[in-house]
């Protein structure tokens, strides 16, 4: 009995080895290996399977596979994250090569929200996102300048083409009734300031110090960031509340990363040029014209020489940035650092900068749970301006007016520096010194422990720091200086400290119903103090005498009644602020979230210390649907919002009495004081919709957004009797000032082949902003230009003037519609349309990389041309605009110079904002690792009829001649630093 089980069970085994035998002779073995067609780089990870099976295998780290399948199948359906999906035909083959095509929709993308992250397609609010890859291309002292053109419903504006200057950046129109209307910057998590340091104890209406155009973001090396989030709806920017109202930017830096020590170096330099110049008459049409109008020949200095070119140079920009990272897992960090040297196309003007970053990330305990994140920028920064007053204004106009029959060399071979009150171009750019010098420092530890996977506890400390130092000097030659000179010192400092304390919770509750909920507690501080000295020469000793130095390096040496001492403090400010999120996601399909926040400022009065700031939004993802047949639309979602953000962008103090000391311990009171002061509130609301279509081949969002701003703040006239020093009483002014409009960004990958691939991007904002129940109009505008006017029913400040008829053929006077006795609404500063291309094709190694950006629909009112380039000047020998020369008609020297509709023009520009083309060498040696060089073109074309240096400009921000300087001006250029043309050369490597 048990020889026949034995035999039996010998039997069974030799039969499992026969059919083993013959099952091994049906199947084969197939290798191969999987790079990516653009760039050649092995993938890991990638599926493999024998298609129709479940037979299948990933690669290793190096891209290679091994499979051992059926002698029938005959095709491997090869896949992975970001790439096409691919059938191989491997029928006859022992080995494949196979290169795969990367696919990319932006719905996938990462952003960074308040207090968070969150994948783009599971966002319920509005939200514009550029990573480091799709930035600008090109050299710039500020990160702003990566995203220009590239997001939806944001302009930025480049107030003058002076290196190191700010930017003026909206989002979603123009609603800033007072202040400047910037957004809030927030850098890896701490909400900055948004105020710089230039202008010392220069006193503006209320005693607070005026704040100049240098970028707040030029502490920050553009070669660090990882990405710009912008948050544009109120259902995202609620999250910071009362600061919130113009948006909020997050700037995200490059963080460490485990590894191998590894070092990243970027090497570029350039060559810029002005991008266009105002054409003025040169000598042979400017002899024409004198004896066109019969004017005196001793205007006529018999020479030919072009100011503008002797003003302009050739400029030079190098920089330089090294980043540094490694570490492991529980100990990782990051160094980076960074040197730029900007000249500027303006003689002796320029920008300098020096920063470092260091970020580190260490885990404690065997759990990993305790975790530190320590971030640290610092930075300095040296900015050369021409002038202290108007900056390169005075220099531009020199130049302008300049008569080109003149020479700017005296007979004697000595330099022409003009007289008292009209200096000359040689004495403004040799004989001023003035330069601006910012030191920053931005630090911020942050402790974190995870109590378990779904709850985690974080704290933020930080304090930024900002001195700023002004150093001022006219040499004793300069013309009005009566051989004594000036010298000036300004210093101030603005330090911001924040404490954050949240709590995050992130679970499925029950079912497929997840809860994404935060909590948080946040204190900030804002101080802001600063002190004046100048002085002039000793007349009886020569003035400063002359010993090499710069006047401010020994002002004791000036005179004593000269002398002048000056400090102030502004009143601190507080914040304290209670916030939370909470979003509820149910299978993908509906998402839902809430934010709230409490913010208490003692900005305000006493009756209104806190404001409280809501916001909701629900998203559906219809592609998850069931009743969604899958086609060509891979993801489609809508989303709604509504929110409320606050503003308190005006003076610290407004609420209270603010003293000032004079001579002789007299202290006054400098403003009136309003106790029931309170928030600025706006209310918007998004509907949108974010969709990817054709194998994720087009990807894109649209949205209609309303916003309304009410309560305004307002710097209104102080209530009588006030004290004598007070011209400003800071109100909420009842109205509206309304931005609705919509936006579309789209991403295309029109062809995404193994040697060539072509991706298009493009951006468009229709705008309209319009004013609605204001008690009265505001004017704003420029003594001797035209009225600027919020008036209800129109856009913000509308050109409101005389409307400009021509000129009367036989008495060269102008003519005005009415005579000139009625003003009409003649123009719109505000764009109607924004638009933004980018276009990204490569082959092989090579790739050509192109961004535009334009705004349509603008006016602006040359002040440039009307004021100091108008046909009057030439009789005095003063030079003129080309334009006013060419007209059909003689205009009569008397012919009044009023403001009207006349030099409103029209603003609208298309710019090649920067193309770029770079050659992938990989690893050429061994030491160096994707070694890439590139040249790129900056500012390359300039499309417009604008006859001004350039359209795209804000040369006066703040300035008017109604008693209000707190009330911003738009579109009005008047002589300003032009825009430049850069050609730069680079290279990108890896030790």
């Amino acid at each position: 009995m048990i020889l026949k089980q034995v035999l039996k069970r010998i039997a069974f085994s030799l039969f499992f080895l026969c059919m083993l035998q013959v099952s091994f002779a049906q199947a084969k073995v197939i290798t191969g290996k999987i790079i990516s067609s653009k760039d050649g780089v092995a993938i890991p990870n990638v599926s493999v399977f024998a298609n129709g099976t479940q037979t299948g295998t990933q690669t290793d780290n190096e891209g290679n596979f091994i499979l051992t399948l059926p002698e029938t199948v005959n095709t491997l359906k090869i896949s992975a994250v970001g790439f096409a999906t691919q059938d191989v035909n491997i029928k006859g083959k022992a080995s494949v090569d196979i290169a795969l095509v990367a696919i990319y929709s932006s719905l996938d993308d990462v952003v960074v929200i308040g207090y968070g992250t969150a994948k783009k397609k599971d966002l319920t609010g509005s939200v514009g996102s550029v990573s480091a890859k799709n930035f600008n291309k090109g050299i710039y002292p500020s990160p702003d300048q990566l995203i220009q053109g590239k997001v939806a419903g944001v302009q930025i504006t480049n107030n003058n083409g002076q290196p190191g200057d700010a930017a003026t950046f909206r989002i979603r129109g123009n609603s800033a009734l007072s202040g400047t209307g910037q957004p809030l910057y927030v850098i890896d998590g701490v909400p900055l300031d948004g105020r710089t340091l230039q202008a010392g104890v220069t006193q503006v209406l209320d005693g607070s110090a005026v704040q100049s155009g240098v970028n707040p973001l030029n502490f920050v090396n553009p070669e660090d960031i990882a990405s710009i989030d912008v948050l544009k709806d109120a259902s995202a920017t609620a999250i910071y509340g009362s600061r919130a109202a113009y948006g909020v930017v997050m700037i995200n830096t490059k963080k460490a990363q485990a590894g191998q020590t590894k070092l990243n170096a970027s090497i570029s330099a350039g060559v810029a040029s002005v991008l266009k110049k105002i054409k003025v008459l040169n000598a042979a049409q400017f002899r024409e014209a004198i004896k066109y109008y019969g004017l005196d020949s001793t205007l006529d200095g018999g020479g030919n020489t072009d100011a503008l070119d002797a003003l302009l140079q050739k400029a030079t920009q190098q920089n330089y940035a090294i980043g540094i990272t490694g570490g492991t897992e529980t100990g990782k960090y990051r160094l980076s650092a960074n040197l730029l040297n900007q000249d500027g196309i303006i003689r002796n003007t320029g920008f300098k900068k020096y920063a470092v970053d260091l970020s580190t990330n260490f885990k404690f305990l065997s759990s990993k749970k305790l975790g530190i994140d320590i971030n640290a920028i610092g930075s300095q920064s040296i900015q050369n301006v021409p002038e202290p007053q108007y900056g390169a204004g005075t220099l531009v106009t020199s130049a302008l007016t300049f008569n080109p029959t003149h020479s700017l060399i005296n007979a004697d071979g000595s330099p022409d520096l003009g007289t008292p009150g009209n200096p000359s171009l040689n004495a403004i750019l040799n004989l001023l010194n003035n330069n601006f010098q910012t030191t920053t420092i931005l630090a911020s530890i942050a402790p974190s422990y995870k109590f378990t996977n779904w709850l985690e506890y974080k704290l933020l400390a930080s304090i930024n720091y900002n001195a700023g130092i002004t150093r001022y000097s006219a040499n004793k030659d300069y013309p009005g200086e009566q051989g004594m000179g000036t010298a000036t010192i300004n210093n101030s400092e603005l330090t911001t400290s924040q404490v954050t304390n949240t709590l995050n919770f992130n679970k499925k509750i029950f079912g497929d119903l997840n809860l994404e909920a935060l909590a948080g507690f946040e204190y900030m501080k804002f101080t802001m103090k600063g002190s004046y000295l100048s002085g002039k020469g000793v007349d009886t000793t020569g003035g400063f005498g002359n010993y090499g130095l710069d006047y401010t390096n020994y002002i004791q040496f000036s005179s004593q009644n000269s002398r002048r001492i000056s400090t102030f403090i502004d009143p601190a400010t507080e914040l304290q602020s209670y916030f939370g999120r909470a979003i509820l996601n149910y299978k993908d399909k509906y998402m839902l979230t809430g934010t709230f926040r409490a913010d208490g400022s003692t900005k305000f009065g006493k009756n209104h210390k806190y404001g409280y700031f809501p916001s909701f939004a629900a998203a559906w993802n219809i592609s998850k649907e069931k009743f969604f047949r899958e086609g060509f639309v891979d993801q489609l979602k809508i989303r709604a919002g509504w929110g409320r953000t606050g503003n308190q962008e005006f003076p610290s103090g407004a609420s209270q009495a603010k003293y000032s000391f004079r001579d002789n311990g007299v202290l006054i009171q400098v403003n009136s004081p309003n106790p029931d002061l309170k928030w600025q509130s706006d209310r918007q609301y998004n509907i949108g919709l974010d969709f990817s279509i054709l194998n994720n081949r087009i990807s894109g969002t649209m949205d209609y957004f309303n916003k309304s701003s009410t309560n305004l703040l307002f710097p209104g006239p102080p209530i009588q009797p006030a004290p004598p020093s007070s011209v400003v009483r800071w109100v909420n002014l009842d109205g509206q000032i309304i931005n609705k409009g919509f936006e579309v960004q789209v991403n295309a990958g029109i062809i995404r082949g193994k040697k060539i691939s072509w991706d298009i991007g493009a951006n468009a904002t229709f705008l309209k902003n319009s004013v609605a129940n204001i008690p009265f109009p505001v004017y704003t505008g420029d003594v001797g230009g035209p009225v600027q006017i919020i008036q209800n029913g129109y856009p913000m400040q509308t050109f409101y003037t005389r409307e400009f008829l021509g000129l009367d053929k036989s008495t060269g006077f102008s003519l005005y519609k009415d005579d000139g006795a009625t003003y009409y609404y003649v123009g719109n500063p505000n764009p109607k349309t924004l638009l933004g291309i980018s276009s990204t094709l490569s082959y092989n190694r090579l790739t050509l990389t192109a961004n535009m950006f334009g705004a349509f629909g603008q006016d602006i009112y040359n002040g440039t041309q009307m004021i100091y380039l108008n046909i009057a000047r030439i009789q005095g020998g003063g030079n003129v605009a080309v334009a006013e020369f060419n007209q059909s008609v003689k205009e009569s020297f008397d012919n009044p110079l009023l403001p009207s509709s006349r030099y409103i023009m029209k603003g609208s520009y298309f710019k090649m904002a920067n193309l770029t083309l770079a050659y992938n060498m990989g690893d050429v040696v061994k030491t160096f690792k994707g070694m890439n060089i590139y040249i790129t073109g900056q500012n390359l074309f300039l499309f417009t009829k604008y006859p001004g240096f350039d359209p795209e400009t804000n040369s006066l921000t703040g300035v008017n001649g109604n008693s209000n300087t707190n009330v911003p001006s738009l579109g009005i250029d008047y002589p300003h630093y032009p825009s430049a043309r850069t050609f730069i050369v680079g290279i990108n490597f890896s030790l």
